[in-house]
């Protein structure tokens, strides 16, 4: 079995992942082959997009959701991703038993409530009209007085495929969440739970190579190892520097270690840091929990492919200050080339002349 460094590792990676070089496709095509972008919060999966496409404009992300061809859902790891309509019809049955399972740690809150019948009745309020969670709360209340509140939302969000309506998500608008179900909202016919194994193979072209925990930590999902071993044949496996083995498709790209990664500017909750049970393809050992507190990321810079520092940006009076807090001293061509990222993001991302990319100091 070939040994696979750290460094080829990540820049294998870095080219699934768009980020060795910026691609020049359709957005829906893309967050296709990413399988989703991370999107607890609304702005994220455009700069996700932005660092990974040549001459992204966000209104055509924007304009996905407006024509319902993609979707804001939770899906992998209990997390909203925005979606592919197609891929969210179905990866959210393919992790819906998680979905089940998570409901476990609110048993004490659930008592005597029967989840099929809160199915119902939260799928009858929300396909009459999007409802905001508040909402759905207090009528489930009304049937279950007794029932913990914050239980009851947790409920109703696991056991119904709930997608945030538009304009929530949308380019330079606002508005709060509202959800109504996928079937409704697309007009379509919910699927059949699929087999894991196209999603594997998926993954593999995405994330890559990857171990079977690495897969398990994307999907939050257990017992994925049958599905590799009944995929062994027709994929090639690696070993890495922990003696860990990896699997990957015999077609897939793997450059050269020493190829050249360009500095990458990347939102709060990029997948890029969080798909993979060992991310040290990407984080440093010395910088692993550096980029974020508790379940809270925060916008991360990559130097020569890996995580170096996190970075920051403000508004004010029409102006624009991205901060750059590098977590080591960063060399001169370094500082150099992340100054001409950092303005480059700021031009296409805010349309402003009067901006600042400023260095400053991390701080835990």
């Amino acid at each position: 079995m070939a040994l696979m460094s750290t460094r080829a590792l990540n820049r294998a990676t870095l080219y699934r992942q768009l980020l060795l070089r910026r691609e020049v496709m359709p957005a829906k095509d893309a967050v296709a082959h990413l399988l989703g972008l991370q999107a607890q919060n609304t702005k994220p999966p455009y700069y996700q997009l932005w660092s990974r496409l040549e001459g992204f404009d966000p209104q055509e992300l924007s304009g996905l959701l407006q024509r319902r061809e993609a979707v804001r859902i939770v899906t992998m790891r209990s997390t909203i991703h925005l979606h592919t309509a197609d891929d969210a019809l179905t990866l959210r049955p393919l992790v819906q038993a998680a979905r089940d399972r998570e409901l476990a740690a609110f048993r004490k809150g659930l008592v005597d409530v029967d989840l099929d019948r809160l199915a119902e009745l939260a799928r009858s309020l929300v396909e009459e009209q999007p409802r905001t969670m508040k909402e759905i709360r207090e009528q489930l209340l009304t049937r279950w007085p007794d029932a913990d509140p914050s239980a009851l939302s947790i409920a109703a969000r696991c056991r119904l495929p709930l997608v945030q309506v538009t304009p929530r998500g949308l380019w330079g608008r606002s508005g709060q969440v509202a959800l109504t179900t996928i079937e409704r909202w697309l007009d379509r016919k919910p699927e059949p739970v699929p087999t894991p194994d196209a999603t594997v193979l998926r993954y593999l072209r995405a994330f890559g190579p990857a171990s079977v925990m690495d897969m398990q930590k994307w999907a939050g999902l257990t017992r994925l190892g049958e599905v590799f071993e009944r995929l062994r044949p027709q994929l090639m496996t690696f070993q890495d520097v922990n003696g860990v083995e990896l699997f990957d498709l015999p077609d897939a790209p793997r450059p050269d270690q020493h190829t050249p990664a360009p500095p990458r500017f990347l939102p709060e909750y990029d997948n890029l840091l969080l798909a993979h049970a060992d991310r040290t393809r990407v984080i440093p050992a010395e910088y692993r929990g550096r980029n974020g507190t508790g379940n809270q990321t925060f916008g991360s810079f990559l130097v020569d492919g890996f995580l170096a520092g996190i970075w920051r940006q403000k508004e004010y009076r029409g102006a624009v200050t991205l901060q750059i807090d590098p977590f080591a001293r960063l060399g001169r061509d370094d500082r150099a080339a992340l100054v001409a990222e950092g303005e480059r993001l700021v031009r296409e991302m805010s349309g402003v002349t009067a901006r600042d990319v400023s260095f400053g100091a991390f701080r835990d």
